[in-house]
């Protein structure tokens, strides 16, 4: 039977983000009341006393954990250690003070960086364990994974009803566009509307442009995580995605355009492109969740870059 969230306490970690933001609104929308954010300057979940308190604080029914130390090629390169441990400690210590207080259901945002990094496309969640993950961002997948192993460790120990969803690349309105530790999609917006305002001839781009990605608009992998909070019991790991890839290259391209560059594309290959392709089965997500993606990627697109303009003016 699906949990009626309107009577839970749901705890969102990342609440205040970029998906987080988006999880709340539809948390709102179906009615739920008492729903918390822990923030970090009041609450840092690397440390197990903030996470303590933080349940002693919030007594939540549901924990939503969004939250992680994420960013980019270049963020993953220059910040290895610090993303394995933050993402590890993290989901340590919520994941052991949830099965202590007995809490109704943890839901575990994982990454399509937990996939080998010669995965056969379109990724089956069956592949997950099929070698080792891009080396550029394995420390990051690989703690988000191992979340996925004390989930079901604990799920047949103590019984922790859970869940462990694997969003492919997102993007969309209030979406981190800082320089520094942008994802793909941001931060090639920021280049090409800066070119543009100041018109330049052309920009520069990581790699080859041959790597390809897939992309998911940010309401609909919240829609995913909240159904999954709503109908899963079982650690079982779930993609969300739209089953459709678009290659580097191609993503540049179609940004230019709708941002109005026209300036040349040059490609840096000394630089990482990444894992070779990313594109995923879709099909248990449909069947278990009834989800599926709902909004057309130049769509959501569009929508990213309206954002992008109003809010830095």
């Amino acid at each position: 039977m699906a949990l009626d969230l309107t009577g839970c306490t749901v705890a969102v970690t990342g609440g205040a983000g970029f998906l987080g933001q988006a999880v709340l609104e539809r948390l709102a929308a179906r009615g739920v009341a008492r729903v918390t954010v822990p923030r970090r300057q009041d609450y840092d979940l690397v440390h197990e006393g903030d996470v303590i308190r933080m349940y002693d604080d919030f007594q939540p029914d549901v924990v939503l954990h969004l939250a992680g130390e994420v960013g980019g090629i270049g963020a993953n390169r220059a910040n290895p250690g610090r993303y394995f441990y933050a993402n590890m400690a993290m989901a340590l210590n919520l994941i052991e003070q949830a099965r202590a207080r007995g809490i109704r259901k943890f839901i575990q945002v994982g990454t399509i960086c937990a996939y080998p990094k010669f995965t056969p496309v379109p990724f089956h969640e069956d592949a997950l364990w099929e070698g080792y993950p891009e080396e550029t961002n394995a420390p990051y997948g690989i703690a988000k994974k191992a979340a996925l192993v004390m989930l079901d460790g604990y799920r047949r120990q103590y019984g922790l009803a859970s869940t462990y969803l694997l969003p492919v690349n997102l993007y969309g309105p209030h979406d981190n566009f800082d320089p520094g530790s942008s994802h793909v999609i941001p931060a090639l917006i920021r280049k090409c509307e800066a070119a543009r305002l100041e018109g330049r001839d052309h920009i520069e781009c990581w790699g080859t442009g041959s790597a390809s990605r897939e992309f998911l608009y940010v309401d609909d992998a919240a829609e995913g995580i909240v159904r999954a909070a709503e109908v899963m019991e079982e650690p079982e790991p779930l993609n969300l995605g739209t089953n459709r890839e678009i290659s580097i290259h191609d993503l540049v391209k179609l940004i230019a355009r709708l941002v109005g560059f026209e300036g040349e594309i040059r490609w840096d290959a000394s630089k990482p492109d990444g894992q070779p392709r990313r594109c995923l089965d879709v099909t248990r997500a449909s069947e278990r969740l009834g989800w599926k993606a709902t909004v057309p990627f130049e769509e959501g697109l569009k929508r990213t870059i309206a954002w992008w303009r109003a809010t830095s003016q």
